[in-house]
């Protein structure tokens, strides 16, 4: 029986992944930990294991760890790009830290480790298309340089303690869950919920901005798909994982086709900068060749499904 610690378990995946895992597994084999001042919704806390957890605290972190019996940690804990520039020193501390507590608890007790990197580890000297897996990373973000660091030391507990850690380099990633939470990619969720609610929206970079994007279901399945992959036919352990690319005009164009009065302005910020550094799209055959990765979803599949649940969303909340 699995036993799983899920942190950062109000994050923007973090709140779907423990829902996925619980069905996936039963509710009682996933544990979920998020800081004291994060609201979690009460019927992700109310269906199984909870704890108030600091990843900043490696005894508290190893108490937990040890006294749930845990063998498996999904550590999602992260400060994301655009809240990252705003606040390095922090997004350092947390994705940094945060990272080598969770390494350490797992060396000392046997734990495997699923830890999401992201396309934030390129930058503008990488091929901006068809990223390879293997290649350039020199980003110009403190959110990217700490996933830098953090795949190196990943790669190092596994050649050097034999910490089974795995890791999946997330493009920008579609809910609709969890509103945005501080990443340059978050134009592609506000997009669908200002689109629903007002029937327009103001993008903060340009229409010909292209970025790899993938949604959350896909997302999710990419993690556990990688963590029950047989170790013996890893390769590698990190990996690209796509789904879709487009620009912002392609994304306003497919909600255009459902919503036809929507309408959308650009005021580019400093996210722009951000955004530019990145791929356009990524290689992921690695992936697809050592763990069989396979999205399901195209952008049309899945502009429809997010309008469709964010208008049964929004329907719940106001009552009519």
């Amino acid at each position: 029986m699995k036993n799983i610690l899920v942190t950062g378990a109000a994050g923007q995946i973090g709140t779907e992944l423990v829902t996925a895992l619980r069905q996936h597994y039963g509710k009682d084999a996933v544990v979920i930990a998020t800081g004291r001042r994060t609201q979690l919704p009460a019927y992700i806390k109310n269906s199984g294991p909870f704890c108030y957890l600091n990843v900043m605290d490696r005894n508290q972190l190893e108490e937990t760890a040890f006294e749930n019996n845990v063998d498996t940690i999904y550590h999602m804990a992260s400060i994301l790009s655009a809240v990252g520039e705003q606040k390095p020193q922090l997004a350092w501390d947390i994705n940094m830290n945060g990272l080598y507590n969770v390494l350490e608890v797992a060396r000392t007790y046997d734990i495997s480790v699923m830890w999401p990197s992201s396309i934030a580890v390129f930058g503008p000297d990488t091929p901006k298309v068809n990223t390879p897996n293997d290649t350039i990373l020199r980003p110009t973000t403190i959110y990217g340089v700490t996933k830098v660091a953090g795949e190196l030391l990943a790669n190092y507990y596994y050649h050097k303690y034999g910490v089974d850690v795995r890791s999946v380099r997330y493009p920008g990633i579609i809910s609709s869950e969890t509103p945005p939470g501080g990443g340059t990619t978050d134009y592609a969720v506000a997009i669908y919920y200002d689109a629903v609610q007002q029937g327009s929206y103001t993008c903060f970079v340009r229409e010909d901005t292209v970025l790899p994007m993938m949604y959350m279901p896909d997302a999710i399945k990419g993690l556990i798909d990688l963590a029950e992959a047989d170790n013996a036919k890893l390769k590698h352990r990190i990996f690209n994982i796509g789904s879709m690319s487009f620009s912002v005009g392609t994304l306003a164009q497919s909600i255009k086709e459902i919503i036809p009065d929507f309408t959308i302005d650009y005021k580019p910020d400093f996210r722009q900068a951000i955004a530019d550094s990145w791929p356009q799209s990524v290689d992921d055959s690695v992936a697809r060749a050592e763990w069989n990765w396979d999205p399901e979803y195209d952008l049309a599949k899945m502009t429809k499904d997010m309008i469709e649940k964010l208008r049964e969303k929004f329907t719940k909340d106001t009552g009519f």
